[in-house]
């Protein structure tokens, strides 16, 4: 089936800040697309594909911005001025809740294959998946059903760990990824999924990867709404910027390019 996908993108020239993005649509299955929001870096060394939690998506557009409080949604940019592409990943023509079983069932991976064959296709590019929340379901069944073939690693930030949720993360074959693992977790996130003290078991159980890492992130301010939710310590609130540092110092660091250098 021939995907066809119109991407619109704005730069601003000093900053390499979007100045506005535009939501495209990529066809993925028969009648089905999936909304995206794709913005280029003009020294870009890798490509980010960031898999929301949630419900999934990324909100309404406002004044050329997305208006998801997902971590993901609202640090976008700070992946983009690291020195990524960008791009946002929302939920298909025919769902409305990208809920914890649709995230390990074959139509929502189909999606995530075309997106990764999209993204590699417009760019010669590593493809990097970083999920949070929920969306560490999605980043983590990727990666075992696509590969090293068509991916460079993933990122699980604020990973699913109860075993009440299908597709949570130390239950899946994680002895299947051989793919660069970062994890990262808030030392104080309260949801009841994502138990921090579970979260070391990923690492445990990541058998066939050497390459992998936990950091540990702390602080923030004003956590607000359910301990679940995007702008409570779960969501990185008031440090969005240094957990985003963290995440794109440790992808910069398996870049092929620096390390040939070395």
């Amino acid at each position: 089936m021939m995907r066809h996908v119109l991407i619109f993108l704005i730069f601003s020239i000093t900053s390499f800040t979007a100045l506005a993005s535009e939501i495209t649509r990529l066809n993925t299955r028969d009648g089905v697309s999936v909304p995206l929001i794709y913005v280029k870096h003009p020294k870009a060394r890798a490509n980010l594909i960031l898999l929301p939690g949630g419900a999934g998506g990324f909100g309404k557009m406002q004044n050329g911005e997305p208006d998801g409080r997902n971590f993901l949604v609202r640090s976008y940019q700070y992946f983009l001025n690291a020195g990524f592409n960008v791009v946002i990943m929302g939920k298909p023509s025919d769902i409305n809740d990208l809920d914890y079983a649709d995230r390990i069932a074959a139509p929502h991976q189909q999606d995530i294959a075309a997106v990764v064959e999209m993204v590699s296709n417009d760019t010669s590019l590593p493809v990097w998946l970083i999920g949070t929340s929920r969306g560490t379901v999605s980043a983590t069944a990727a990666a075992i059903n696509l590969g090293p073939n068509k991916l460079a690693g993933i990122v699980l930030s604020s990973s699913i760990v109860s075993n009440r949720k299908p597709g949570a993360i130390p239950f899946q074959n994680l002895q299947g990824i051989t793919l660069p693992v970062l994890l990262v977790h808030h030392q104080n996130d309260a949801c009841q999924v994502c138990t921090p003290s579970l979260v070391p078991s990923i690492l445990e159980r990541l058998s066939n990867t050497k390459d992998k890492q936990l950091i540990w992130m702390q602080g923030g301010q004003n956590p607000q709404g359910d301990a679940c939710e995007a702008l409570h310590f779960h969501g990185y609130i008031g440090i969005e910027a240094e957990t985003a540092k963290q995440i794109t110092d440790w992808i910069h660091q398996h870049d092929p390019s620096t390390k040939s250098k070395e």
